[in-house]
């Protein structure tokens, strides 16, 4: 049964920064694609940022992109999100996903496994 833990969110001001984890079970973690989505009150789960299984390819949502960086550390088990200069309007519950392979998708339908999600809260 493969479980993701995230962890890292909270309260920050605006312009400032956070560095999420996801922490994964399972021995194959190398060989599957992860990204990280969002959910804000009211609106549907948004995609954020991607990362292939060896973590040579990423790619991210224009709202994120230049601000946000995703990485891995396959030894680990691990995939981190380092949120800077962030908005309110990044205020959302941010979870981790896992799909299957190693070629990184943006649609949540490919993913099948999900963590609980974290909180991340921006005050202007």
């Amino acid at each position: 049964q493969v479980q993701l833990v995230e962890s890292g969110g909270g309260l920050v001001q605006a312009r400032g920064s956070l560095r999420l984890s996801c922490a994964a079970s399972g021995r194959t973690f190398s060989i599957n694609a992860m990204a990280w989505f969002r959910q804000a009150p009211g609106k549907e789960r948004e995609f954020v940022a991607a990362i292939s299984g060896s973590g040579g390819s990423t790619f991210y949502a224009d709202s994120v992109k230049g601000r946000f960086t995703i990485s891995r550390d396959n030894a680990k088990n691990t995939v981190y999100l380092q949120m800077n200069n962030l908005k309110p309007e990044d205020t959302a519950v941010y979870y981790c996903a896992r799909k299957g392979g190693v070629v990184p998708t943006a649609s949540p339908e490919t993913y099948n496994y999900w963590g609980q999600g974290t909180q991340v809260t921006v005050s202007s």
